[in-house]
């Protein structure tokens, strides 16, 4: 975990999994870098957020493998995910919901977040049944947000297809959504 920057309660904390997703970012912005995956994710934010003071805004900013052909750009997450727990099947054990799905917007994008780089047609394939985009940190980051009552966005940007050689391709395309997403911050973040 790396956090550059002073978190203040009447600016957004940037989060961010690596440095590469946060390059171009404008040096003025709070930024947590928290590693990549749910558990880092997770204990990043909320070690910040419990150390104080909590910011205005959580903004997850980061890229993400498109689960459906045509998908590039820039896409607000409007519910994420977990597609590495079994929510239905807990539920048959516990009678309790672990890990429901989070609805952060209106509109927008549906995330999947699990703590597997799909980087496999036939795993890319059976997510798109129940999500447009696929990351490592996005439901973690809304989880630690909600636990703490902290408004949160998710905003990606796609590098990848999620499939045969996506890890290729996030090495070649990272540096271009670095930019893609410090000019979105740039129009977005007051």
């Amino acid at each position: 975990m790396i956090l550059r920057g002073t978190v203040r309660a009447d600016r957004p904390l940037v989060v961010l999994a690596v440095g590469e997703e946060a390059r171009y970012l404008p040096p003025d912005l709070p930024v947590l870098l928290t590693g990549m995956g749910k558990v880092n994710a997770a204990s990043a934010v909320s070690a910040v957020l419990a150390a104080g003071p909590r910011p205005s805004l959580l903004l997850n900013l980061g890229t993400a493998g498109a689960l459906r052909p045509g998908w590039a750009g820039i896409h607000e997450v409007a519910t994420v995910l977990q597609h590495d727990l079994d929510t239905a099947l807990l539920r048959t054990l516990t009678g309790e919901t672990c890990g429901a799905p989070l609805t952060l917007a209106a509109e927008g994008a549906v995330l999947a977040t699990g703590d597997t780089f799909v980087a496999d047609d036939d795993a890319r394939d059976r997510l798109a049944e129940r999500a447009d985009l696929v990351d490592m940190e996005g439901y973690a980051v809304a989880w630690a947000a909600a636990q703490a009552g902290v408004p949160c966005r998710l905003v990606k940007q796609v590098s990848d297809e999620a499939g045969d050689g996506a890890a290729r391709t996030w090495k070649e395309s990272v540096d271009a959504c670095a930019r893609d997403l410090a000019d979105w911050a740039a129009r977005h973040v007051a």
